[in-house]
């Protein structure tokens, strides 16, 4: 039994920490989307963001530096299609600038250590 949660890899890594952190930033953010949002922005950012440390650890168990990436870049887009969502949301006047600014901050962070996780496994 040596191998507990907390032994897997992608756990000791800032860069899951941190997508953790965005996770329950936009998890905060979307509860107060308008109802007629559940099934649309929240439900989109929800999965979108979701994605993101899903697809880093699935990505770090990989056994093959492509399998490795092609799951990192996984993330990357998901990282994108968040920007769109999260745009489109302070378009609409559902969250404030400083919602938007707080997770465009949070979303560079993660993008910055996801680019430098990708260059160090190339």
């Amino acid at each position: 039994m040596g191998n507990s949660r907390a032994d897997k890899p992608h756990k000791k890594l800032i860069l899951w920490k941190k997508s953790l952190e965005l996770v329950m930033l936009i998890y905060r953010v979307v509860k107060d989307l308008p109802r007629e949002e559940d099934f649309g922005l929240n439900a989109q950012m929800r999965r979108a963001v979701i994605s993101v440390p899903s697809n880093i650890a699935e990505g770090l168990t990989r056994a093959t530096k492509g399998d490795k990436l092609r799951f990192l870049n996984i993330v990357r887009a998901s990282l994108s299609e968040l920007d769109a969502q999260v745009e489109v949301s302070a378009m609409l006047g559902y969250i404030s600038e400083q919602q938007t600014l707080e997770i465009d901050e949070n979303m560079t962070s993660v993008e910055q250590l996801l680019s430098g996780l990708i260059r160090s496994i190339r």
